[in-house]
């Protein structure tokens, strides 16, 4: 049994009413969960092991039945044990939205792929925001608190932490209040249903359907959120070129959907407010598997990231000091990889 524990072989087998499978443990990304893709003859399957929980206000299976009811591809539920924290879903494969980005030789294959991305994001953004039955993402926010949380996880984590680079009172004091002006203004945007991690390591395709995954976090926040997150996505290196194509098709395909209408100009103010945000929340991730498990994996998607922020940063003179830390702070210099 490889050291693999006797009650998953045990649920397995019973949930697919076959006995012996064989559980091959899945590289994980940066989560808690284990995950396990369990085989039996030419079929296969994925166990996902956690916590245990309550199956009627588990965030996994609230958001996943939401999302499927309207239109969502996620995978199928299996079965489930809340008292072992166990649920066996569909195999949706190993083909990932990133994968297939850097498999693409041109803009154009890349580009059908993402529209199809945007298909579900924009189900989700509308159709499972207007439908308001029970599901646990209408229940919390990225507020003001949320977002600041995360905007001072990158600072802990990357510029104290990683660096080690010295802040005085002032300083201190000044970066927070940028930090809640950024984080104010994307409070106060009108809010949908986010799915919170919308990248290509989430997105899997599976006999030409684009499925989402890792939704178990959603929550109510602007629609920038997820579009950052998928067209500033720290695993590829999409052209601004390509963003704006798909942020168009974005707009017009969810005109009279969303809960406000933005002007080009509007839009794309709170984009750029949001990559700041976002972008540094991802470089922050980064730094704290490192700072805190010394994870290293993740160090080599510092620079590219940081590198967005600075070029947003850039288009706000009222948020210079940020900036001026980013570089003070050696942030972009660092070789990373090398520590």
């Amino acid at each position: 049994m490889s050291g693999i524990e006797p009650h998953l072989y045990e649920f397995v087998s019973r949930a697919i009413a076959q006995d012996s499978p064989t559980l091959l443990p899945l590289a994980g990304d940066a989560s808690n969960r284990r995950y396990f893709r369990a085989v039996h003859d030419k079929e296969s399957w994925v166990l996902m092991c956690w916590e245990p929980f309550d199956p009627k206000n588990y965030p996994f299976l609230s958001v996943l039945n939401h999302f499927h009811k309207n239109g969502v591809h996620v995978p199928e539920v299996v079965a489930q044990s809340p008292e072992q924290g166990l649920v066996l879903l569909e195999d949706l494969g190993d083909l990932t939205l990133e994968r297939k980005y850097w498999e693409s030789q041109n803009t154009e294959g890349r580009m059908l792929f993402y529209k199809m991305a945007l298909d579900e994001i924009i189900k989700i953004h509308c159709q499972s925001t207007l439908d308001r039955s029970k599901c646990t993402a209408f229940d919390i926010e990225f507020n003001t608190e949320k977002l600041l949380w995360e905007m001072n996880y990158g600072l802990d984590n990357l510029i104290l932490g990683v660096l080690k680079f010295q802040l005085t009172e002032a300083q201190k004091k000044e970066i927070q209040s940028i930090f809640t002006d950024i984080c104010t203004t994307l409070h106060q945007q009108p809010k949908v249903i986010c799915h919170r991690d919308y990248h290509s390591r989430n997105l899997m395709i599976k006999l030409n359907k684009m499925c989402v995954i890792d939704f178990q976090d959603a929550r109510m926040g602007p629609i920038q959120y997820d579009l950052v997150s998928l067209f500033k996505d720290s695993y590829v290196d999409m052209s601004d070129e390509m963003a704006q194509q798909l942020i168009s098709y974005y707009l017009e395909n969810t005109k009279n959907q969303l809960p406000y209408t933005y002007s080009a100009g509007e839009f794309q103010h709170i984009y750029e407010i949001q990559s700041i945000q976002r972008c540094f929340k991802a470089c922050g991730s980064f730094a704290s598997f490192y700072h805190q498990r010394n994870d290293k994996r993740y160090l080599k998607y510092l620079t590219p990231t940081l590198k967005r922020v600075l070029k947003s940063l850039n288009q706000f003179s009222q948020y210079k000091l940020f900036s001026d830390l980013l570089l003070d702070s050696g942030s972009l210099e660092k070789d990373y990889e090398k520590l």
